[in-house]
C-alpha cells in the first residue's frame, strides 16, 4: 500500500537522543560506512523529502509477483499456493505485504502532533480497505466469465486480502500511536526498551492464537452443497478432537463458520487441490472416490483468526521501520535487519522440524517465522542495491508499481481491466477480445 509519510523530513529528535536534526545526508551515507572501495561504491541515498526507494521497490516487486502467481500459478503449481502445509512462491505474497506495510508506518507515525487525531485517520483508512476489499473480493462482481454483477448478502465472502491487511495495519499503527516509549535511542537495547510495548502486543496475539488453535475443542459439523440437477446435499464432517492443523478440524475454520457463518467463506478452498480431494492434484480435478467429507467444503484463507496471527508480520515489519528511523549508519541497519531475518528463519524451520508445519491457510507460528525471515533479507538486499549502490534505474518500473500498488492491485489482479475490456463485444458476448486471446472461457 502506498504510504503518503513514507519520507525522510527534517525534523527536531524528540525521542530517538539527537540532539541535532534526523536527517539523511550523502555525506553520512559514504563508502568508509561500509568500508567499500570508492571504485565500486557509488552512494546515491534519498535526499530530504525523498521517498526510499527500496520501500516502493519492495513493494512493487510483491505486486509484480501477485500478479505472475494469479495468472501462472494454475500452470505451474511450484509457484501456485501450497494445498495445504509446506510453502512455495506464491504463499510469500501476502506476507510480503505485510511487512512493507509495517515498515512504512514507522516513517507515516515518526512524529505525531495529535494522538487521537492520528489514530482517527487510521481507523478511517482501515475501514476504507475493509469496505474496497468487500466489494472488490464478497462476491459482487462475478468473474471473467460473466458479464453479471451482484451478490447476496445472506452469501457475500466477508474476509479477503485487503480486510487481512486493514486489520494488521490498524493493529500496528495503533501500537505505533499509543504504545511508543518517550526515552531516547542510543543503542539497540534502548530501542527494544522504547517499543517493548509492542512486543507485547506480538506475544499476547501469539499466545492466544496458540491457544485458541491447540486449546480450542472442534466437534463435529455439517455443510451443505446446492446443484441445479441434484438438489441440496449434506455433507457430515466427524472431528470430535483438539489441536488438529489438517484442513476439515482446524480451530481456524471452525471460529470462521462460528463467527462469520459458512455462507459468508469463501467457497472455493486451496485444499481442494490435494491428494485427498483432487486427483489431478497438485491440480483442480475430480474427487477421488475416497475423498473425505470436507473436500468441497468452504473455508477462509483469510479468516479472523489467521488474520489476527497476520498481524504480527506487519508488527515485525514496523521493528525493521525503527531500526532506519534510530540508525542513520546503513552498515549498522544491514547488521540488524540480516542478524533478525535469519533467528526468524531459523526458529522457523525448527518449528516445522518438531511438528508446527509451515501452513499459509492457518498462518501458523512457524510459518510467520519463515515468511518474516525471507522479507527481511529481501528488503535487505533490495535496500543495499536501490538505496546503498544506487542502483535506481534498473528498478524503476518496479519502484513506479510499488508507489501505485493499490491502483493495480485493483485494476490488474482484481481482473476490473480485464472484465472492462470483456464488457465489450460483437454481436455476442463470446466474441470479444479476451477470448480470442485465450483469456477466458
Amino acid at each position: 500500500m502506498r504510504t503518503k509519510l513514507a519520507m525522510y523530513e527534517p525534523i527536531k529528535s524528540t525521542d530517538d537522543g539527537d540532539d541535532h536534526q534526523w536527517r539523511e545526508k550523502k555525506d553520512i551515507e559514504s563508502a568508509s560506512s561500509l568500508q567499500i572501495s570508492s571504485s565500486h561504491y557509488r552512494p546515491s541515498l534519498p535526499p530530504d523529502k525523498e521517498r526510499l526507494a527500496s520501500l516502493d521497490v519492495f513493494r512493487g516487486l510483491t505486486v509484480a509477483l501477485m500478479i505472475l502467481v494469479d495468472d501462472v500459478g494454475g500452470i505451474f503449481p511450484a509457484i501456485n499456493h501450497s494445498p495445504w502445509d509446506g510453502v512455495t512462491l506464491a504463499d510469500f505474497v501476502m506476507p510480503f505485504f505485510l511487512f512493507i506495510v509495517g515498515v512504512s508506518l514507522a516513517f507515516a507515525y515518526k512524529n505525531l502532533s495529535c494522538k487521537y487525531a492520528a489514530t482517527r485517520k487510521a481507523l478511517l483508512r482501515s475501514l476504507k480497505l475493509l469496505l474496497l476489499g468487500l466489494f472488490l473480493q464478497g462476491g459482487f462482481i462475478h468473474g471473467l466469465n460473466n458479464l453479471t454483477y451482484g451478490i447476496d448478502v445472506d452469501k457475500i465472502r466477508i474476509m479477503g486480502i485487503l480486510q487481512r491487511i486493514a486489520i494488521a495495519y490498524l493493529v500496528a499503527a495503533l501500537c505505533e500511536i499509543w504504545f511508543k516509549g518517550n526515552h531516547n535511542v542510543t543503542s539497540e537495547l534502548s530501542m527494544i526498551k522504547k517499543y517493548k510495548f509492542h512486543w507485547v502486543v506480538a506475544f499476547v496475539i501469539t499466545t492466544t492464537y496458540m491457544y485458541l488453535l491447540y486449546g480450542l475443542y472442534v466437534p463435529d459439523w455439517e455443510y451443505q452443497i446446492s446443484t441445479d440437477d441434484q438438489g441440496s446435499t449434506t455433507f457430515l464432517v466427524q472431528c470430535g478432537v483438539r489441536g488438529n492443523t489438517g484442513p476439515g478440524c482446524n480451530a481456524v475454520g471452525m471460529l470462521d463458520r462460528m463467527l462469520l457463518g459458512i455462507h459468508h467463506l469463501y467457497k472455493k478452498p486451496v485444499y481442494a487441490r490435494t491428494k485427498q480431494c483432487s486427483m489431478y492434484s497438485p491440480h483442480n480435478g475430480p474427487l477421488p472416490p475416497d475423498a473425505p467429507s470436507w473436500c468441497q467444503a468452504p473455508f477462509d484463507p483469510e479468516g479472523l483468526l489467521s488474520s489476527l496471527m497476520a498481524t504480527v508480520t506487519c508488527l515485525v515489519g514496523l521493528h525493521y521501520g525503527h531500526i532506519i528511523i534510530h540508525f542513520k549508519d546503513p552498515k549498522k541497519r544491514l547488521n540488524q535487519w540480516i542478524l533478525r531475518s535469519f533467528c526468524l528463519l531459523m526458529l522457523g524451520l525448527v518449528l516445522d522440524l518438531f511438528g508446527m508445519h509451515l501452513n499459509k491457510p492457518l498462518y501458523t507460528l512457524s510459518y510467520v517465522c519463515v515468511t518474516a525471515g525471507v522479507s527481511g533479507f529481501l528488503f535487505s538486499a533490495i535496500y543495499l542495491m536501490v538505496d546503498v549502490y544506487g542502483y535506481k534505474r534498473a528498478s524503476f518500473v518496479l519502484q513506479w508499481m510499488g508507489i501505485h500498488a493499490l491502483p493495480i492491485y485493483i485494476l490488474i489482479a482484481c481482473n476490473i481491466v480485464f472484465l472492462i475490456i470483456h464488457g465489450f463485444y460483437w454481436k455476442k458476448p463470446i466474441n470479444n477480445l479476451l477470448h480470442l486471446i485465450g483469456i477466458g472461457k
